[in-house]
């Protein structure tokens, strides 16, 4: 399994999910958890996904995705599980 982290921040429109989780099926990348909140009016997300079931790299899935980000006018991080987890270690 190749979970990812994913962040998602910026203003809060409709379809932020849709467009995000769309990406994410049609590149067979399941989503194994989500979590999401709406304070005064900004959006964020972070979900952990496996990465395991596309043909792309991760660098690839991060391009794409910063794209969709600024299509929707958010910001979308990846990053290995990893390397997340030795950043947020205390």
């Amino acid at each position: 399994m190749k979970k990812t982290i994913i962040t998602v921040l910026g203003k809060d429109t409709v379809g932020i999910i849709a467009k995000v989780c769309t990406y994410l099926a049609e590149n067979h990348c399941n989503i194994l958890d989500i979590s999401q909140t709406v304070t005064g009016g900004y959006f964020n997300m972070m979900m952990i996904a496996d990465l395991s079931g596309t043909d792309k790299g991760i660098l690839d899935v991060q391009k794409e995705l910063a794209a969709v980000g600024e299509e929707i006018g958010v910001r979308i991080h990846v990053q290995n599980e990893e390397i997340f987890d030795m950043m947020h270690r205390i």
